[in-house]
């Protein structure tokens, strides 16, 4: 939504905004871009009188403004519906989808098309180091957005990306997510048949042929055209270098592109490039370009984004917060550090953690970590309906449970030592931990112990 709301305002509106705790990047870049926030969802804000009310799905029926805006009759609209009515129409959309991987294509994807000198506009939901914002309108033809499989809005609960349309689309990966929205994996795959229903037959799909998902989600029909990566007779990597970086030569079919040199580590990174390098071709950029813009490529904020060291610790953040995510988020650190310790702070905050449906698998996720510190609210928006001491259990005394941020960044420094990493997961803003811990790690009182 904050990427919805620079857009809007590159469009020449006068846009204002409201949400509950806005924390950074995102509230730096509203305020950089002259955008006013305001805090909390307030009846009175009725009173800007606004010509549209433009609703993200995090606001429900409950919510005072929103009860408000009904009662009145106000104009109001999903953000997904808005970008796709008024941003996408005349413009050569690629979109991103999949469970996991698809902020990072995204931010490959309008890397490779910004070097090939097309001037994409973008909506990405995160931000990408070598833009510094998460969304552009562009002057290009070319429009590259992440698309969301979670609900569009209260009154919309099909996913956001039915809105898109996109002439190029990329199917990452397909598991199963959001437990408060989604009965099992089938229902996400309707979903994701409904994207496919919508690219035209001159458009191209990028598919991950190793998905079992994915491919029933073929099954129920294509209708463009078709590319696979991940599978020796599509797009694949070979000869490849593992190490703190990744190099590996680009191939399709039994044609090879060039090596590429990436500095994210692991076979996700390989895929997601892949992804992106056959999705800009489709849009007439050639594989040796997307190489040599990938070799370039700083990455996204939050992804592995080292925040800082202090004390001879250095502190990582990271969006990661499906077991998924979170498995691949420490090998890919571990894969970096190699020996070194590494101390995994985790909140698990997001809607499918709370509920604890797949609590289970968090251990396993986290058995590359020396230390885990696991945080939980006992009560208030983000209280886990789970109990946290329960669930890592097979850890041992690896594993720390706590419900008071205070306590918890005073167990990690206390763990602490010079050339561990630690580790910080979560999909919010976590309490500005990250702060916190490299302020306790620098503390004077440290120091001397240290020494």
């Amino acid at each position: 939504m904050g990427g919805v709301a620079q857009l809007a305002l590159a469009r020449g509106h006068r846009v204002s905004g409201c949400d509950a705790g806005v924390y950074p990047p995102m509230s730096d870049l509203l305020r950089a871009a002259g955008i006013d926030l305001i805090e909390g969802y307030g009846a009175d804000q009725l009173r800007l009188s606004p010509d549209l009310f433009v609703i993200g799905n995090v606001v429900t029926r409950g919510n005072p403004l929103m009860e408000a805006i009904l009662d009145a009759g106000a104009r109001f609209v999903s953000g997904p519906q808005w970008v796709g009515e008024n941003l996408l129409p005349d413009r050569w959309v690629l979109a991103a989808a999949g469970t996991h991987g698809k902020t990072t294509v995204s931010a490959m994807l309008a890397w490779i098309l910004e070097c090939a000198g097309l001037e994409p506009g973008f909506l990405i939901g995160g931000v990408p180091a070598d833009f510094g914002v998460s969304a552009r309108a562009g002057s290009g033809r070319h429009f590259v957005i992440e698309a969301d499989e979670y609900d569009t809005a209260f009154f919309d609960k099909r996913s956001k990306f039915v809105h898109y349309f996109p002439r190029t689309a990329v199917l990452n990966n397909l598991e199963y997510d959001h437990a408060d929205i989604f009965a099992d994996l089938a229902a996400i795959e309707t979903q994701f048949h409904h994207l496919v229903r919508g690219v035209p037959r001159r458009g191209r799909l990028i598919v991950n042929g190793a998905d079992e998902a994915l491919a029933r989600v073929l099954a129920r029909g294509c209708w463009s055209g078709l590319e696979r990566f991940d599978l020796d007779a599509g797009w694949h990597a070979r000869a490849i270098e593992e190490g703190t970086e990744h190099s590996f030569e680009v191939a399709f079919g039994g044609e090879s592109f060039g090596r590429l040199r990436l500095s994210l580590a692991g076979s996700h990174s390989r895929s997601n490039a892949l992804a992106a390098i056959a999705a800009a071709r489709h849009a007439g950029v050639a594989p040796a370009t997307a190489i040599d813009a990938l070799s370039r490529f700083g990455g996204v904020r939050r992804r592995l984004e080292l925040r800082g060291t202090a004390g001879g610790v250095a502190v990582y953040d990271d969006f990661a917060h499906h077991p998924t995510a979170i498995e691949t988020t420490v090998a890919g650190l571990r894969r970096r550090v190699g020996s070194a310790r590494i101390l995994a702070v985790l909140e698990p905050r997001s809607n499918t953690m709370k509920l604890g449906t797949m609590s289970a698998r968090l251990p396993a996720s986290l058995r590359e970590a020396d230390l885990v510190f696991c945080f939980g609210a006992r009560s208030g928006r983000h209280a886990l309906g789970w109990e946290p001491e329960q669930a890592l259990a097979p850890l041992g005394a690896r594993a720390k449970s706590f419900d008071d941020l205070d306590a918890l960044v005073a167990s990690v420094v206390a763990a602490a030592r010079p050339g561990d990493h630690v580790l910080v997961m979560s999909n919010g803003g976590f309490g500005g931990v990250h702060g916190r811990l490299l302020a306790a790690l620098s503390a004077p009182t440290r120091r001397e112990r240290a020494a």
